[in-house]
């Protein structure tokens, strides 16, 4: 499913126009993003919980040369899957 397929499917299930659903995705996205970029998480009960986890320095290698690289420490968005969200998949 891309975008606009979800937001039309989130236009059909809340009844709103397909503009206002485009909206609220486009908020719901931001606001995620400024809270992981901020060192927050974003809990949603039942679903899930946005998080940033920080990723170590280690050594890579770069698979055209096989030259031996240093990768940089980062910090990277992750999720962990819900308890309701799990029992709907299976």
């Amino acid at each position: 499913m891309n975008k606009s397929e979800l937001v039309d499917a989130i236009a059909d299930k809340s009844e709103l126009s397909r503009a206002d659903a485009g909206r609220a995705l486009d908020a719901l996205t931001s606001v995620v993003s400024d809270a992981l970029k901020g060192g927050d998480q974003v809990a949603l009960t039942g679903f899930g919980t946005f998080l940033s986890r920080r990723r170590e320095a280690r050594e890579g290698r770069n698979p055209k040369t096989g030259e031996t690289i240093q990768i940089a420490a980062a910090n990277v968005p992750a999720f962990k899957a819900g308890k309701a969200l799990k029992d709907a998949v299976n």
